[in-house]
This record gives structure tokens, sequence and C-alpha cells, in this order.
């Protein structure tokens, strides 16, 4: 009888702690750093474009692309492929995407390609690329915009992020922030305000 009163104590202090406790614990952490927990959104002109922290769909040669999402983008199912780098279903879809990247970028070398342009994420979301693979696509994007390569190539290593602390994880780039930078940069080149 001691034994299961035992049990009963602790599946009722487990049930407290992380059916209650926890929940409510992240929930108001979340609601000191409301900006963190929405994604960190991002307006233009008072109008929602989208958020700092989730990847968004990128196919026009005018614009640098995110890496791809097994979810196709979708915030509400989060996830990856699940499959395996041996099966066949997968080694046909990353053959497809680099067989993709490949005809839009003509100048770059199957193997220059860096892995994050033709393979989703494990949460199908991720909103960065690395400094490769945004710098490997600005011969298209200046073709696309009439742009000088290294106008270009500046526009990127300014959106190049550290690690965080300066050591944590590699450095990237935010699509949506690099793509907004470039449009800002064509509507200022477009007035004549340019460099």
């Amino acid at each position: 009888m001691k034994a299961i009163l035992k049990d009963i104590k602790l599946n009722f202090t487990t049930l407290i702690l992380f059916g209650l406790l926890f929940p409510l614990s992240i929930w108001a952490i979340g609601l000191l750093f409301p900006n963190q927990a929405n994604g960190l959104p991002i307006y233009k002109n008072g109008e929602l474009i989208g958020f700092e922290n989730i990847g968004q769909k990128f196919y026009s040669d005018k614009y640098f692309w995110g890496r791809p999402s097994a979810v196709d983008y979708n915030a509400a199912a989060t996830g990856g492929s699940n499959k395996g780098p041996t099966n066949p279903e997968y080694l046909a879809e990353v053959e497809k995407r680099i067989v993709d990247f490949l005809a839009k970028n003509p100048e770059v070398k199957r193997s220059e390609i860096p892995s994050d342009l033709v393979t989703a994420s494990g949460g199908g979301l991720d909103p960065h690329i690395s400094p490769q693979a945004a710098l490997i696509q600005i011969a298209r994007v200046a073709d696309a915009r009439d742009l000088d390569q290294q106008t270009l190539r500046k526009v990127v290593e300014e959106n190049i992020e550290s690690p965080f602390l300066g050591m944590f994880g590699p450095e990237r780039v935010n699509v949506l922030k690099l793509n907004l930078a470039l449009d800002s940069l064509s509507q200022t080149l477009s007035k004549g305000e340019g460099f």
C-alpha cells in the first residue's frame, strides 16, 4: 500500500510540475518577450510582410532564395521530411532541387552548391542560409535586377549575422532581411540616390 501511495504522490507532483507549472512559466516568458514569442514580425509601411524567425518562399530570380521547406513553409505544420539520406524519394527531391538551381544559376558548378540550398531543415521553416548560399546567388540576382555584382556583394556582406555570442553556431544570413535590403537598394538606385 505504501508503494502505491508513493506512486500516486509522484504522479500528482509530476502532473502539477509539468502539466501546469511548466506551461504557465513558458506562457509568462512569452508575455515578457512578446516579439520573440510571435516570431519577430517585420512590418513595412505599417503592413506585416513576414517574420524574422520564420522562413518564406522566394522563387523569383530577383530575390535570394532561402532554404527549401519540407512543409512548403506552412508554419502550422512544421517539421522535416523524416527521410534518411539513402531514401530514393529524398535523393530524387534533392536532385530536382540541384537541377532547378543550376538551370537558374548556369555559372555555378554542381560541386559549388551549398547543401543548405538543396536540403530542408529539420523544422522546415529555417529563415537563414549560409553566407556561401547567398554569395553564390549574386550573379542571378544582379542580372535580374540589372545591378552591379560588387554592389550586391556589399549588401550580402552587410547582412551576414555573426554567431550567437561570437562563438555559438555559424555565420548566417536572414533571407527576408536580405531581400528587404535588396528592395530598398533597388528603390534608392531607381530614384537616383545611389552610391
